[in-house]
């Protein structure tokens, strides 16, 4: 047994009447906002609390779902929460790497299937080593099984490979991580040169471990002929002696009363045991033997420690993240970054061919296109229940021919009435699937202002948007058909939710308020800003201002991409004096009386309040009354939302 003590294995007033004249409130500069941030109660950056409100997360958990193994499943959930450090250099080269591992998947599925492995005793070996605790043979053998694998694995990709000659380019990323280490020899052999078959390594493993194995023996061998020279020179007659190894030290054990004829260190003593003695002159000797033993230890360490990590972890994460990105149907994206001359956007670079060719059937320079995007954790959700909906059935079903085998008698059971329900559900999931939603964003536009409802989608639009361009970034799929064009973000920033301070007594529109100046703060001309009901939760006039000014300050120079929600009716009309702004709205099905959930594009929404109350009988004096009360920029508002989606 190997004894390894060194870690590192690795959330009854009606509105007051609105003026006519459009609001011009003093601009928020950029160091009143800084002002605005320095008080944020909370000690997570922007960008941290931003992933928190969008999520990130439990996507974290579901991509290491995926990956085969333990160790596998930490080291991905590490990669993914370090999404904000990743430049567009590694976004692209860990996009590849899944795009190759899909490919793979696709041609040689059951090589890359970890499910195979002893895991459970492969990540008992890590958990020994970083502990320091001894590894046993069977779990050193489940290591040298781990690299017979990866040989497999091997000899599968050329098999594909040759299949396919195009995919060497693909596959390269993929094939450097597995084969560098062994390109002069096969990885079997490496194993047997390295674990021998009761689990111990060799001596033959690395020269360091070679050369202080053999410093241990040295020192082995002269502490016990002191001992025994020692020994040999005691009255026998007084005492009894014999060598014995004291947490790792070797000492004397006498028994008797008489005095010993050298001097040592009495670590224990009894009257049945006798006394444990480390002698004076072996101290030095043993001081040195625990030293080589640590030295020893460290450099076993070092080989397992390579045949563990450099061939399967990587490997894991990449499997995991396309096993992911295959299971919900994901879109290699068109991940691009912005080329700007003089603050202004020119031209997309990092493009793909597809997407300058057919990718775009309306030839629009687009800056953000995702149709079908479906919101992650919604589909993920979705897609569990119905799994589990489809087991009870396929459950239950063969309960019922096994008791019609054995003759018993079904006819008053409760089963197949149960069963009826069962599919009843699947059938009725299967109906009510997500709604995907398309993104279709001009190049020009630097911000969008969604309209709509409550409940008609317009956070889970938010909320979608920011999770793809993470994903993205990290290397998976998008949850959206094809083509998926979008810009690379140096960071994702989110005021989403009801998110406030306790710890100060924030109230609800501090918290916002202090959470948007601390992005506008830190937010740049490569950063995606998601704003949710900008401007609300203070007196509407007030707020309006206020988010119209927000806006237009990350219009200028605060984002290279903000999306934003609002009730604010005069947020809808920034478009028409500001190219950059862009409305949209969520749809809203008068006739039922309630949303479809999809985004109508360069179309502000209308208020609904009013015209709902009339269709649901409110009397006709207080329906007029409200009209009335709503005031002349209202309808000049709604007027002018009519006119343009006529």
């Amino acid at each position: 047994m190997l004894r390894l003590s060194i870690t590192g294995l690795t959330s009854p007033l009606l509105p007051t009447p609105a003026p006519a004249v459009r609001l011009r409130p003093r601009p928020l500069t950029r160091l009143r906002l800084r002002a605005l941030a320095a008080g944020a109660a909370s000690s997570l950056s922007p960008s941290a609390r931003s992933l928190r409100l969008l999520e990130w997360g439990k996507v974290c958990d579901a991509v290491a779902s995926f990956a085969g193994t333990g160790h596998g499943r930490d080291a991905t959930k590490k990669q993914l929460w370090e999404v904000e450090d990743v430049s567009y250099e590694q976004s692209q080269r860990l996009l590849q790497e899944t795009e190759a591992a899909v490919w793979l998947l696709d041609n040689a599925g059951g090589a890359i299937d970890f499910s195979g492995l002893d895991t459970v005793a492969i990540e008992s070996a890590i958990h020994c080593v970083s502990g320091g605790a001894v590894i046993k043979g069977l779990e050193a053998v489940a290591v040298a099984s781990l690299m017979l694998f990866v040989e497999s694995l091997q000899v599968n990709i050329k098999a594909a490979m040759k299949l396919d000659e195009g995919s060497h380019s693909l596959l390269t990323t993929l094939t450097e991580t597995i084969l560098d280490a062994v390109i002069n020899k096969s990885l079997v052999k490496s194993i047997q040169d390295i674990v021998d078959d009761d689990g111990s390594v060799k001596d033959t493993a690395s020269p360091e471990l070679r050369r202080h194995r053999e410093r241990v023996q040295l020192l082995e061998s002269r502490l016990y002929q002191l001992m025994d020279k020692l020994m040999r020179n005691a009255d026998n007659e007084a005492s009894l002696s014999e060598v014995c190894i004291v947490n790792g030290r070797c000492c004397i054990r006498t028994t008797g009363d008489k005095s010993l004829t050298f001097d040592g260190l009495l670590l224990s003593s009894g009257s049945d045991a006798g006394s444990m003695m480390e002698p004076i002159a072996a101290v030095p000797l043993n001081d040195e033997l625990q030293e080589s033993r640590a030295l020893v230890a460290k450099a076993e360490l070092d080989v397992l420690s390579k045949l563990s990590d450099k061939e399967t972890i990587k490997l894991d994460k990449v499997t995991a993240r396309a096993k992911y990105s295959i299971a919900y149907d994901g879109t290699f994206p068109d991940l691009y970054l912005p080329n700007f001359e003089n603050e202004t956007v020119t031209s997309a670079t990092g493009g793909s061919a597809k997407e300058t060719s057919s990718a775009h059937p309306t030839k629009k320079a687009w800056k953000l296109y995702m149709p079908n995007a479906y919101h992650p954790l919604l589909l993920q959700k979705y897609q569990e229940n119905l799994d589990r909906a489809k087991r009870d059935v396929a459950s239950a079903a063969a309960e019922i021919r096994r008791r019609r085998i054995y003759g018993q008698d079904i006819a008053e059971d409760q089963l197949p009435s149960d069963l009826d329900s069962m599919k009843l559900r699947v059938s009725q999931l299967e109906k009510d699937q997500p709604v995907p939603v398309d993104f279709m964003i001009a190049e020009e536009t630097t911000v969008l202002v969604i309209t709509g409802p409550n409940t008609g989608g317009k956070t889970i639009s938010l909320k979608t948007v920011g999770l793809a361009s993470l994903m993205a970034k990290i290397g998976l799929y998008i949850l959206a058909s094809e083509p998926v064009k979008i810009p690379w973000f140096n960071a994702v920033y989110a005021d989403i939710g009801d998110e406030q301070s306790l710890t100060q007594s924030l109230s609800t529109f501090s918290g916002h308020l202090k959470q948007i100046g601390a992005i506008r703060a830190e937010s740049t001309s490569e950063s995606l800003v998601l704003l949710d009901e900008v401007g609300a939760g203070t007196n509407p006039l007030e707020g309006a201002a206020l988010g119209m000014s927000l806006l237009e300050s990350f219009a200028e120079v605060g984002s290279f991409l903000t999306l934003a929600t609002t009730h604010h009716g005069e947020l809808k009309t920034l478009k028409y004096s500001n190219n950059s702004f862009e409305n949209a709205c969520v749809e809203f099905d008068e006739e039922n009386l309630k949303p479809t959930f999809k985004i109508l594009w360069g179309i502000p929404g209308r208020s609904n309040a009013i015209n709902i109350a009339e269709r649901l009988g409110l009397p006709s004096d207080i329906v007029e009354s409200s009209r009335r009360l709503l005031g002349t920029a209202g309808a000049e508002i709604n007027a002018a939302v009519q006119g343009a989606s006529q």
